[in-house]
């Protein structure tokens, strides 16, 4: 029987009508969907330690976890991330 990877997981860190955070939020769903991997979205504003981490660098991209990417999300580079 063989075993399956957990699924990735992708982690946006923005704020309400950053247009960055759109434009990431945007990539992030779409590879997502194409991949099979999870993602969720925080707002930097409801958490403090987010906020003093992040402030100056969102949207920020984490994958497992991980910071993966900030202002920009490049989809190749992402996907990459969830599929190897």
């Amino acid at each position: 029987m063989e075993t399956q990877e957990p699924q990735k997981k992708v982690t946006l860190i923005g704020k309400p009508g950053c247009h960055l955070c759109d434009v990431a939020r945007d990539t992030i769903v779409r590879v997502c969907s194409e991949t099979g991997a999870g993602w969720e979205e925080k707002d930097i504003n409801q958490d403090p330690e987010l906020y003093r981490l992040y402030w100056e660098q969102i949207p920020v991209v984490l994958v497992d976890g991980a910071q993966h990417d900030f202002w920009r999300v490049d989809p190749e580079r992402l996907r990459a991330a969830l599929t190897g």
